[in-house]
């Protein structure tokens, strides 16, 4: 049993660029790393150029720029791949998951998982260009990357596994940029983490009906009818944690004007939230691009 049609809420998208300018054999693998919806690909990389941002007291190296860039490109994509593999069975019979690739047949699992491989290897070439102890943190987050797409099984908390893992490279970039992770750098990844929590929230709760039939937790589910409060709160305490973190790395007093900006975009965004309203909410999930532009748009402005 399937929810009723809802095109609106589907993330594959007919007769977008990938079915018009690509060949047919690499639309599958193209849906598959998401790089038709690079919404995520901009949230974890945001944060991450914040954070190298801050870690280089000023605009980085280029070369930074470009290894940290694709290997947000390559992670988020690797780690789509894995969450599609993992849950092919109930993305059948979610509404906004029905069409993936996996989940209706287009590819074949050994097919996805050959695919995997090559962007694993393709993400682990970029660590011969960072320092011996900036791979040591990346060889870190492998556990939290495959464990991930399980946790929806045993815990009402992925979304801050996901959190975790989707913004490590902003522990990443200080380890590269300035060959350690202060307290204050940690302080902004628990932010990050915050800040994935309630818009991965606000995300689950328009698959809320689905993953209830079929047994699975989310912090949706957890929060149910509490949604708006809780998710109020983690947004407090992003704004909270950003603004500790940034203080402790050296932000000057120009960052402050941007966690009020970060503040008042999140608190509007907890405002509009509307429990009963999945497409509201998706629209709300895709206003934290914005949130990741302010960021690092206050990290930058914070070394003047």
């Amino acid at each position: 049993m399937t929810a009723s049609s809802r095109p609106d809420l589907s993330d594959i998208h007919a007769g977008d660029w990938v079915d018009r300018r690509l060949p047919s054999a690499w639309r599958p693998y193209t849906r598959l790393a998401r790089l038709d919806r690079p919404v995520g690909i901009w949230l974890a990389l945001f944060p991450c150029l914040a954070a190298l941002i801050q870690a280089s007291h000023g605009f980085p190296a280029f070369r930074h720029l470009i290894v940290f860039s694709l290997g947000a490109l390559l992670m988020r994509s690797a780690g789509s791949t894995i969450n599609d593999i993992a849950d092919r069975k109930f993305d059948a019979h979610v509404e906004r998951t029905r069409f993936r690739p996996l989940a209706s047949g287009r590819l074949r699992t050994r097919q996805a998982v050959a695919f995997l491989m090559v962007e694993l290897a393709l993400a682990a070439s970029l660590l011969f260009f960072l320092t011996p102890y900036t791979r040591l943190i990346a060889i870190c987050v492998l556990p939290l990357v495959f464990v991930y797409p399980l946790c929806k099984r045993f815990t009402h908390w992925p979304q801050a596994v996901l959190g975790a893992a989707f913004n490590w490279g902003m522990l990443m970039a200080w380890a590269e940029a300035a060959g350690h992770i202060p307290a204050g750098a940690i302080i902004m990844w628990i932010g990050a983490i915050a800040w994935q929590i309630g818009y991965d929230t606000v995300y689950a709760y328009v698959d809320l009906k689905d993953d209830t039939r079929l047994g699975l937790k989310s912090t949706a589910i957890l929060f149910a009818q509490r949604g708006k409060a809780c998710i109020g709160l983690f947004y407090a305490l992003t704004v909270a944690s950003w603004s500790l973190g940034g203080w402790l790395s050296g932000m000057s007093l120009p960052y402050a004007a941007g966690m009020m900006v970060i503040a008042a975009h999140l608190a509007w965004q907890a405002w509009r939230i509307d429990l009963q309203r999945p497409e509201l909410n998706f629209k709300l999930f895709l206003s934290n691009i914005p949130t990741g532009v302010f960021l690092l748009c206050s990290a930058l402005i914070g070394t003047w």
